[in-house]
């Protein structure tokens, strides 16, 4: 079995469906589906009975959170990948899985691109400290080695951050191998706890921080970004938005214009 295919849902049976449909009509076979439903009382358990000829494993009962659900849902699969599209997101194209296995990927962590709110959010080509300090690799868009989540399963006690600590861990300490393909996973709903809660976000990301790093690196980082909250939301901004490209570039020239005109920086440092 290549990919488990994972859904998490509570309460959101029109969502669920939504994303079922996105599986289930896949050109790509070599894939088994799982469902995770956290109890719900909306009617999402008799759309999966619905569908429950496509489905390989599914349950509904009370969870502890997302992560508890994302955790059951991996020691439930048998994949060699997991790629967790929870309910309202969908896969992007009925040939995407097909598009993403035909490439020999073999890495333990492979990611390509997501559709959000209308634009295409290309993921970086190069991971690195600075990318994982803003952003994460979204999971609907990551496909992981079983191995690894089975390893270092996601921090139950997280509410938000659980999947970029696992990736912070992954990538940044453990360097496993990891591959950016140039393919669009996902269309991504922004309606979701992490997209709507970004202070808190922020606030949990920080507190992991401090525990994952010295303290010398954790200081030299905040020291970087001027330990400033508008300078955060600043490169938060710049890397959601879709024209984050002339964003970086008209810095980039801004930033050469004053090197190379120090005239300019005594000007403009009188007029303080």
């Amino acid at each position: 079995m290549k990919v488990s295919i994972i859904t998490i849902n509570f309460n959101n049976k029109y969502g669920l469906e939504k994303t079922i449909k996105s599986v289930i009509c896949q050109t790509f076979k070599d894939y088994e589906y799982i469902i995770i439903d956290g109890g719900s009382t909306d009617g999402s358990v008799d759309i999966i009975k619905q569908y429950e000829r496509y489905i390989s494993y599914w349950v509904s009962e009370k969870d502890n959170g997302i992560y508890h659900a994302m955790n059951k849902g991996v020691k439930a699969a048998n994949g060699e990948y997991c790629l967790f599209m929870n309910s309202s997101d969908t896969i992007y194209e009925d040939e995407t899985l097909q598009n993403v296995f035909k490439q020999n990927i073999c890495e333990d962590i492979v990611y390509g691109n997501l559709y959000c709110a209308g634009h295409i959010q290309e993921s970086v080509e190069r991971i690195t400290l600075l990318n994982l300090l803003t952003h994460t690799i979204g999971h609907q868009s990551a496909f992981i080695k079983r191995s690894l989540l089975i390893k270092n399963p996601y921090d139950e006690n997280l509410k938000i951050v659980s999947d970029w600590k696992f990736f912070f861990q992954e990538l940044i300490f453990n360097n496993v191998p990891y591959r950016r393909i140039d393919t669009i996973i996902a269309d991504f709903d922004t309606s979701g706890i992490s997209m709507n809660n970004q202070q808190y976000l922020k606030q949990e990301r920080d507190l992991e921080l401090k525990k994952l790093l010295p303290p010398i690196m954790y200081e030299e980082i905040y020291r970087y970004f001027g330990v400033s909250d508008k300078y955060y939301e600043l490169f938060i901004n710049i890397g959601e938005s879709p024209n984050k490209k002339k964003f970086y570039n008209t810095i980039i020239i801004f930033l050469k214009v004053l090197m190379f005109n120090r005239g300019w920086v005594k000007q403009l440092s009188r007029l303080k």
